[in-house]
């Protein structure tokens, strides 16, 4: 059986502690940021290729989720590479465009590098279950109560969004108001959308306040948080792939720090 066909409630990942997956990505990116190369962002995308097969998403899910990683990244490299800094043999240049050498090798470096910092944010928090976060962000890191139930709260929101667009899609083209121009329509209907997110955020927060969420008190969790070998595990995974791709580059001498 492919690893891509197991059911995902069978994957490691799914068990592991949303704090653990939010440590991991933000040391493989914050280690990422320091340098803009394509050596350390390659090294760096080829071993999280490899992790992805245990990650739980088949390959359709996989293609769908990371789709705006995948469109935004050869976006920033082309505008890197027509408007980037002008270094090396020139290529091509017209009006402010100039393609030259070292345009190219920072696009490339910054469509790799985008690619290995958002790909497995994205993986990892597609297996998070919201109250999973609310519960480890309570429990493990000691964050605020208040904070982390509204926060619960938002992202349990969050999927309302679509459903809502429908909806009010269905009911402008009901009342013979939306069949305009795309352009004017899509702006009309957001405001709308948001106008609407208002309103029921509003009254989120007066529920849950009537409801004494909002009570300065020590706060019970009904099921508990654990930070065990699993949750170290993936931190360290996450560690040495970065470690791995900043040694990878400073070996072949392609290391480049953004602040020097």
């Amino acid at each position: 059986m492919s690893l891509l066909t197991i059911p995902v409630g069978t994957r490691a990942i799914f068990r592991v502690n949303p704090v653990a997956k939010l440590a991991a990505a933000l040391v493989l990116a914050g280690v990422l940021m320091l340098t803009i190369d394509w050596v350390s962002a390659l090294v760096a995308l080829g071993c999280e290729f490899v992790l992805f097969f245990w990650a739980g998403l088949s390959a359709r899910m996989f293609l769908l989720r990371t789709l705006p990683v995948w469109l935004a990244a050869p976006m920033a490299g082309l505008t890197t590479l027509l408007y980037g800094q002008a270094a090396g043999q020139v290529y091509w240049t017209f009006g402010l465009i100039h393609v030259t050498e070292g345009s190219s090798e920072l696009a490339v470096a910054t469509t790799l590098r985008i690619l290995a910092i958002g790909l497995p944010s994205v993986v990892l928090f597609v297996t998070v279950d919201p109250t999973d976060l609310a519960d480890g962000l309570a429990q493990v890191v000691r964050l605020p109560s208040r904070f982390v139930l509204g926060g619960l709260a938002g992202l349990r929101l969050v999927g309302l969004f679509i459903e809502d667009w429908r909806a009010l899609e269905l009911a402008r083209r009901a009342r013979g108001i939306g069949d305009g121009g795309a352009i004017r329509r899509l702006g009309s209907q957001a405001f709308a959308l948001l106008v609407l997110s208002i309103r029921r955020g509003s009254k989120l927060a007066t529920a849950m306040e009537a409801r004494g969420f909002g009570a300065p008190i020590t706060r019970t969790w009904a099921r508990e948080s654990s930070f065990g070998g699993r949750e170290y595990a993936l931190v360290g995974i996450g560690l040495f792939v970065a470690l791995l791709a900043v040694s990878v580059s400073v070996a072949t001498g392609s290391w480049n720090f953004v602040l020097g």
